[in-house]
């Protein structure tokens, strides 16, 4: 037997390397961008065995000529184009107070969605109001065009006395029962499961709402997500799953995620899920995909798989230094460019927007979030004391709390009245 084994060919374990690292001329070489409105736009009845093709083009509408071409152009009015340019506005502006105000100490953790605002607000804005909507951490456009109070939002991120979460979750982590919005996880994919699952309720109950989710790439990799998928097939669930491809999850580019093998639309065909591969910096292209799949899984005809091909323009997160991992030149030369500025040249080039409306439009917003946030700073911010009372840590799990929780909660109270004696004063005895 050794003889034998011998006599074999060594074997070579595979290790996935990103074209480029730190230092290195970037190359985005092996990026196919057919040209916008090339892709034809099939029923959305369609059989996924039919739609092979779409998991692995690119739908894209706007073209070089920031003119919208071909059969996936929403043909969205003027209105809604500069509402949807807004929404994108607003939330480059939120991201850069709040990532300012991390470095300042105000809190303890953010996350910027620079590059990745149409996958969120223009999906978004394809859906019902009520459509319930399963977020991964970079989807602060969705709360944003759902018109979530943005010192609600500012609130949660300090944990201060304001937030409604009573800082139980992670800065960020959002939760809003009246928006449709599911609370954030910060386990990957656990959303994805959650969402198939509220959408087989709603579906049982004959509701007409559907679910949507959000991951990004990474996150592909995660059992659950391939639990979600073959529940979604399964039982034709009206749920959308929506793989937002940045090309990094933290410091791993996307090829540990299974990228150099096939596309993440790819991974529909192996459940029998309709897939779609988007331009994720086209606006119009990704509230198209989303109103096509939206449509399909409201008549019944299953879920469908989007992957919004963008790029992650920032750090993964205020913790993250990308220039450690990635060509500092890789933002400046992404071929699909920036969401924000492609929308705002369409609407320019059909003589709906000039420039000096924009820049009016991005000092709106930034002074918007600005007073915002002075209101916000004044519930509390980091290490400053003005937190939700200690006993409220020990509320909203039982019915009737227990002796031991009880003491604990009475003992914490004393002593934050001790630390702190000018705050809180309606502080109870841990009841």
């Amino acid at each position: 037997m050794a003889d034998q084994a011998s006599n074999r060919p060594a074997l070579a374990l595979h290790v996935p390397e990103p074209k480029s690292r730190p230092g290195d001329p970037v190359d985005f070489s092996e990026v196919h961008l057919p040209k916008a409105g090339e892709q034809a736009r099939p029923d959305e009845g369609s059989k996924p065995e039919d739609m092979k093709d779409f998991a692995y083009d690119l739908v894209r509408v706007l073209g070089e000529d920031n003119k919208a071409h071909g059969p996936w152009d929403p043909k969205l009015d003027p209105d809604t184009l500069r509402t949807m340019l807004g929404h994108m506005a607003m939330v480059r502006a939120f991201d850069e107070r709040m990532f300012r105000g991390q470095r300042q100490g105000k809190t303890s953790f953010y996350m910027k969605c620079t590059g990745e605002e149409a996958t969120s607000v223009a999906s978004s804005m394809a859906l019902a109001s009520d459509d319930m909507v399963f977020p991964s951490y970079r989807q602060q456009g969705i709360l944003i065009v759902r018109g979530y109070p943005l010192i609600e939002m500012i609130n949660q991120i300090y944990s201060n006395a304001g937030d409604k979460l009573k800082g139980r979750q992670l800065p960020i982590m959002y939760s809003s029962r009246e928006h449709s919005f599911f609370s954030i996880s910060g386990n990957l994919a656990t959303q994805t499961p959650q969402a198939v699952g509220w959408a087989m309720a709603s579906a049982i109950k004959g509701d007409s709402r559907i679910a949507a989710t959000w991951v990004g790439e990474g996150s592909t990799a995660e059992g659950d997500f391939h639990s979600a998928c073959t529940f979604a097939s399964v039982y034709n669930a009206p749920v959308i799953l929506n793989v937002v491809n940045n090309q990094w999850a933290i410091s791993s580019f996307s090829g540990f995620a299974g990228a150099e093998r096939t596309t993440f639309a790819a991974r529909a065909l192996g459940y029998g899920i309709a897939g779609l591969r988007v331009d994720g910096n086209d606006a119009l292209a990704c509230f198209a995909a989303q109103q096509w799949a939206a449509n399909r899984a409201r008549a019944n005809q299953g879920p469908t798989l989007i992957e919004y091909f963008t790029y992650r323009a920032e750090g993964h997160s205020t913790s993250d230094d990308p220039l450690g991992y990635r060509s500092a030149q890789e933002r400046e030369e992404w071929p699909l460019g920036d969401p924000v500025m492609r929308l705002k040249n369409h609407l320019i080039t059909i003589g709906e927007w000039d420039e000096d409306r924009q820049k009016a439009m991005d000092l709106a917003a930034a002074e918007e979030v600005k007073t915002t946030t002075k209101q916000a700073e004044k519930n509390g911010i980091l290490g400053h004391g003005l937190h939700h009372p200690f006993h409220t840590m020990f509320e909203d799990v039982f019915e009737e709390l227990p002796w031991h929780l009880q003491e604990q909660a009475a003992q914490a109270t004393r002593e934050r009245k001790i630390k702190w004696p000018d705050h809180h004063p309606k502080d109870g005895a841990g009841k």
